[in-house]
């Protein structure tokens, strides 16, 4: 199997190759989504699962809040390894939840491998369920512009390279009924529809809609 970051660079090279589906699931976009930059898990010191399970087939954009209050002088280089070692030793799990975690500033972090299932404290099942977190508790405080716009990038270049229409996008709370995740105000961005159309307009080359 290739590495994380060979992975990446095949993704991100095949690109051009992928058609993008739709709300209707049929539909092709002319614009190829370029990858976003994103803090290998190399980069941050993270542990490569060593024993990683049957490969999973993603058919699901699901958007998760961390839930914790964040310092927004905290690195989340600092964090990551953390978190890594709290899911490993403590939950028992493979890895990190989430495939992917935005800090407030925009960066964007790789954690678990995409092809590995997530883990949740609910009652849903998060096989194909592609995770993105965004660090912070959004029952308090409002998501940053940067982090909203990485969060879109992110969906935007998944979508298109996985062939998920922008239907397949939606957050922890509307699998589940345990938990208020993503938070109220980062929730009001999908429930409007905003997110949505924010990423169809990324596939499609086209700027960002207000929020």
């Amino acid at each position: 199997m290739p590495s994380a970051e060979r992975r990446q660079l095949l993704l991100a090279g095949g690109l051009g190759l992928f058609g993008v589906a739709g709300l209707s699931g049929c539909a092709s976009a002319p614009h190829s989504v370029p990858a976003p930059a994103i803090v290998s898990m190399q980069a941050w010191g993270g542990v490569p699962i060593a024993n990683p399970g049957p490969a999973q087939t993603l058919t699901h954009i699901t958007l998760h809040h961390q839930g914790e209050t964040w310092n927004p002088a905290r690195d989340p280089a600092e964090y990551l390894p953390k978190l890594q070692s709290w899911s490993r030793q403590t939950k028992h799990w493979a890895d990190i939840p989430y495939h992917y975690v935005i800090a407030p500033d925009g960066r964007i972090y790789a954690a678990r491998p995409e092809t590995q299932a997530g883990d949740t404290n609910t009652e849903y099942d998060p096989r194909g369920h592609l995770l993105i977190m965004l660090l912070g508790n959004f029952e308090e405080v409002e998501p940053t512009p940067q982090a909203l716009a990485a969060t879109v990038e992110l969906m935007a270049w998944s979508a298109q390279r996985l062939r998920l229409g922008v239907d397949r996008i939606a957050t922890h709370k509307d699998h589940s009924r345990q938990t208020v995740c993503p938070g109220k105000h980062l929730y009001r961005h999908v429930e409007s529809g905003w997110l949505r159309r924010a990423v169809q307009a990324r596939m499609a080359g086209q700027p960002l809609p207000p929020t």
